[in-house]
């Protein structure tokens, strides 16, 4: 299989790779399992010294690995820019508080001395998407690296690339072996979870390949981190700052070109509020420059793939037929590269794409609602959980939203967004496991407890 890297803004063929043969996968993978021999023993200030390095090569190469990005997948250049920084502020986060979140916990028991203990598992593979292509790799491979791990990463085959400027990141701040690119297609991933050497697993990514991993890593009961799509709604109530609540549904809507999962997709307005909330919204919506990322001034810029342009327009194509209204957009762009409208739609039946489907562009889907109560309801109507945003200064409807949406992640008047301080995840067909913040760290640890007695009066049965 040969694996491309193509501009998704002009369609031009930038550059191919072989994928690995079976040898050389062996040769990295014997090579990733006698690094974790030694690179588990390092201490955590040794591993916080190299993730600062790695900061601090992200953030000197910001401009020209944000221009990969872009090449590569599309994101306007801005945006690609801010990932890579981003993933600096990750490095450092772990960096400062890996230790602190990793080190053995007291408890308090009739033992001479119990304590809790998280040692690292050895070898984890890394399924990553195309969509952040650096920021979904690094706000896994941090935690992953502070805790004593090593990595393999599995990219997305449109963004070679990337995968492998990550790779020399780590290779100029890290000891050798301890991150590796595998340029492999999806079929090889099974075959890889098989492998005694592999400890655990993490994807980011699509419901069927988080399934497919599921099952391979479940066969060899491997751990895994599942963080797949979502329908994130965007609920505005009467008492919400209504300026402020469109200017953030745009950008919540458009973040990525549409292409995120934390992306808000469905847009739950109350009544009496929704006139005043479409008109604005639609005018935002039209207004959004789209054009080459490269150029600064562009704000939406091609979807990754022509297959993603094509689902998009057929998912939109789709839901109109079954009754929706489009009050904008709805488009595909004539020309080379894959540019789709900002489109938003309405009045949208239950069977309908758009109803239902996570769509991965810049498509917003509006629905009028009377109630909270049916605002709630239309929310978790979802077999989506993943992120969930909700506009109202009432403090009644915020403890009631945090209290009865379905998602791993409940934002109050502001915009889903991940932080390394904090678990990111979510539930249903969003997924399981958590990245970032303490869950994330000691995701992927062997949570040892030691019990210390003091002779044979203390044996205790279980």
């Amino acid at each position: 299989m040969t694996i491309a890297s193509i501009n998704p803004s002009t369609g031009e063929l930038i550059k191919e790779f072989d994928e690995l043969s079976a040898d050389q996968i062996e040769t990295k993978l014997a090579a990733a399992s006698g690094a974790f021999a030694s690179f588990r023993t390092t201490s955590f200030s040794a591993r916080a010294n190299w993730l600062e390095r790695t900061a601090e090569l992200l953030e000197s190469s910001s401009r020209q690995l944000g221009e990969l990005i872009t090449l590569e997948m599309g994101k306007p250049i801005k945006a690609s820019i801010a990932e890579v920084m981003k993933c600096a502020t990750v490095c450092r986060y772990y960096a400062e508080h890996g230790e602190r979140l990793l080190e053995d916990e007291e408890v308090v028991t009739s033992a001479s001395r119990s304590f809790i203990r998280y040692e690292p598992l050895g070898v984890v593979l890394a399924v990553m998407p195309w969509n952040f292509p650096f920021w979904q790799v690094f706000r896994f491979a941090a935690p992953t690296l502070m805790a004593g791990n090593v990595a393999l990463l599995k990219h997305a085959s449109n963004v070679p690339q990337c995968a492998l400027a990550i790779e020399d990141v780590f290779r100029n701040s890290f000891p050798s072996d301890v991150f590796q690119t595998l340029l492999i297609g999806p079929r090889a991933v099974a075959n890889l979870l098989a492998d005694r050497r592999i400890k655990a697993a993490t994807l980011t990514g699509s419901e069927a390949a988080g399934r497919s991993v599921a099952e391979n890593a479940g066969k060899g009961l491997k751990k895994v981190v599942l963080e797949l799509g979502g329908s994130d709604p965007f609920i505005v109530m009467p008492t919400a700052n209504l300026e402020v609540a469109v200017d953030t549904a745009i950008k919540a809507r458009t973040v990525n070109s549409g292409q995120s999962c934390i992306a808000a997709k469905r847009f739950i307005i109350l009544e009496e509020i929704a006139d005043e909330f479409l008109s604005s919204f639609v005018s935002g919506m039209r207004a959004l420059r789209m054009g080459d990322p490269m150029d600064e001034a562009n704000q939406i810029g091609p979807l990754a793939t022509p297959q993603i342009l094509e689902d998009v327009d057929r998912q939109v194509r789709d839901s109109v037929e079954a009754g929706a209204k489009m009050l904008t957009g709805g488009r595909v762009i004539a020309g080379p590269g894959n540019y789709y409208e900002p489109t938003v739609l309405s009045d949208i039946p239950r069977d309908a794409p758009a109803w239902s489907e996570e769509i991965f562009g810049p498509v917003a889907s509006v629905f009028r609602v009377k109630s909270i109560d049916e605002a709630i309801e239309l929310a978790n109507a979802s077999d989506f959980g993943l992120g969930a945003s909700v506009w109202t200064n009432d403090e009644t409807e915020q403890r009631r939203f945090i209290d009865e949406l379905e998602s791993g992640q409940v934002f109050v008047n502001a915009m889903v967004a991940s932080d390394p301080r904090m678990p990111f995840g979510g539930v249903k067909n969003s997924g399981y496991g958590r990245e970032l913040g303490v869950a994330g760290i000691r995701e992927l640890v062997n949570t040892k407890t030691v019990w210390i007695g003091n002779g044979p009066k203390n044996d205790r049965s279980e």
